[in-house]
């Protein structure tokens, strides 16, 4: 019987925090039990409901690799000439296939482009001949990226709510949250550690304060 491993990500688009990724392994046959757990996209489920089957899941399956990556590593990734978000995924996809070891893995693609995301993926991976599925959706589709995507979200959650008592109040960490907003605008400068600094958000700030600079040295003359 086959082994499957599931992957899913959490916290990809947010200008604060960390980006979580996730991975379980699994007998195929035992893919049915995730399902009657309640398992589905996080997306889907309330946050006591993901708490809840946070445990369950993990003694559910053979088991599970959970890779947090910090705001630091995506810039050095969106900042470099070689790799971009989708790549930054793929290689910690590769990781977590090539630690968990399965027959089959089953990712939820962050590109449009399923095949050449493959592709691109199978060339990091050490078992070439591996069953590769990427797809859009895999996340609700899967039971196994189900259960991937909810040890994501839960990740992500403790690791915003380190930083809500750390630091205050940051909402969700979404550019279009009004809580989000706020908080950029007060500690944007003070805590850089938490901030993707290669989002547009985070951006915008430095040339507003460079703009402000140089109209203060316009009005000096």
């Amino acid at each position: 019987m086959a082994v499957v491993c599931g992957i899913d990500e959490a916290g990809r688009g947010p200008v604060i925090g960390p980006m979580v990724m996730a991975g379980v392994i699994i007998e195929e046959a035992d893919i049915p039990a995730l399902k009657k757990l309640g398992v589905k996209d996080s997306k889907q489920l309330s946050p006591k409901s993901r708490e809840s089957l946070f445990p369950e899941i993990i003694k559910s399956v053979i088991g599970h690799q959970i890779v947090i990556i910090s705001p630091q590593e995506i810039d050095n990734a969106l900042f470099s000439d070689d790799l971009n978000l989708n790549w930054l995924e793929a290689h910690k996809a590769a990781d977590i296939i090539n630690t968990l070891q399965p027959d089959k893995a089953v990712i939820d693609s962050p590109s449009t482009n399923c095949v050449a995301y493959a592709r691109y993926l199978r060339k990091l991976l050490d078992n070439k001949h591996i069953e590769l599925v990427c797809a859009h959706k895999a996340d609700v589709n899967f039971p196994e990226v189900s259960a991937a995507s909810i040890l994501a979200k839960v990740t992500r959650d403790q690791e915003m709510a380190e930083i809500q008592k750390k630091y205050g109040d940051a909402g969700p960490g979404y550019s279009s949250n009004p809580i989000t907003q706020k908080f950029i605008r007060e500690n944007w400068e003070k805590h850089p550690e938490i901030f993707r600094r290669s989002w547009e958000t985070y951006k915008t700030q430095e040339r507003n304060k460079f703009q402000r600079s140089l109209d203060g040295f316009d009005g000096g003359k």
